[in-house]
């Protein structure tokens, strides 16, 4: 990840000229040369070191929808976000970053986030921890709403949820968006964030996080309560320091305990 962020991601950034910036499914879904190459170079790479599995990649899901299907087949499958954040990355940035991670029959095994400006590497492996720059990750602690610093995205959902997550946003200590999921994990990891909420839930974006979210102590479920799976790509995703501030949050913003599907 370190090799082709350097060679494949970095020299397109703020190179506007070159960077080969396109619109996929609208102007805030972009597409640059950076996530191409980069995709591009990982896949064979990943796949050779486990015999037998498959790689799907965010670009090429883009192009063949049906490749989603390999996160819920038997063999383990590498999920590529080769540039997290390419909105932010197109328009000069720094906050981006690769994603990784390895599933197999719909669970989580493996995660790795890579920060190419600053050298930041999250890692986690099911069972055995995270860890932030080669230390042990721990979630932050608890925290009333009033103090939590929250990233909680009002895009890609009902009409309903949106208001209610726009409203509810005014009543956290910090509210965040920093159009990058990865940027927000890592912020989730090293304790300075508390809170996450996602309506977007593709695996590329999420797999990941929500290992190492889970690794470092925390919490996470999908709006309706039920736990969250890399297969799932609709809905609503939270995540809070422990269960009970997940509901303390939950009932903040949408009043009850409501479970929305």
């Amino acid at each position: 990840m370190r090799d082709v962020a350097e060679t494949e991601i970095l020299p397109y950034f703020r190179d506007l000229a070159n960077a080969g910036i396109r619109e996929k499914n609208g102007p805030a879904d972009l597409v640059t040369l950076a996530d191409e190459a980069a995709e591009r170079v990982l896949t064979p790479q990943l796949a050779a070191l486990l015999p037998g599995s498959t790689v799907l990649g965010e670009e090429a899901a883009s192009a063949d929808p049906r490749l989603l299907e390999r996160v819920k087949g038997d063999a383990p499958v590498w999920i590529i976000d080769p540039v997290d954040g390419t909105h932010n990355f197109a328009h000069g940035k720094p906050l981006f970053a690769v994603i990784v991670a390895l599933v197999c029959r719909g669970e989580t095994l493996a995660g790795w986030i890579y920060d190419p400006n600053n050298g930041r590497l999250a890692t986690a492996v099911k069972g055995e921890g995270a860890w932030l720059d080669g230390k042990r990750a721990r979630v932050a602690p608890p925290v009333p709403v009033d103090r939590m610093a929250a990233a909680l995205s009002p895009r890609n959902c009902t009409e309903e949820i949106s208001l209610k997550v726009q409203e509810g946003s005014k009543g956290v200590g910090q509210y965040f968006y920093l159009a990058s999921a990865a940027q927000e994990y890592l912020r989730l990891l090293d304790g300075s964030l508390h809170a996450t909420m996602y309506h977007r839930l593709m695996p590329w974006d999420h797999a990941a996080g929500v290992l190492m979210h889970a690794e470092a102590g925390g919490y996470a479920a999908m709006l309706n309560g039920t736990p969250y799976n890399p297969s799932v790509t609709g809905g609503g995703l939270m995540m809070a320091p422990d269960e009970a501030s997940w509901w303390a949050l939950h009932r903040h913003i949408f009043g009850t305990d409501t479970r929305f599907d």
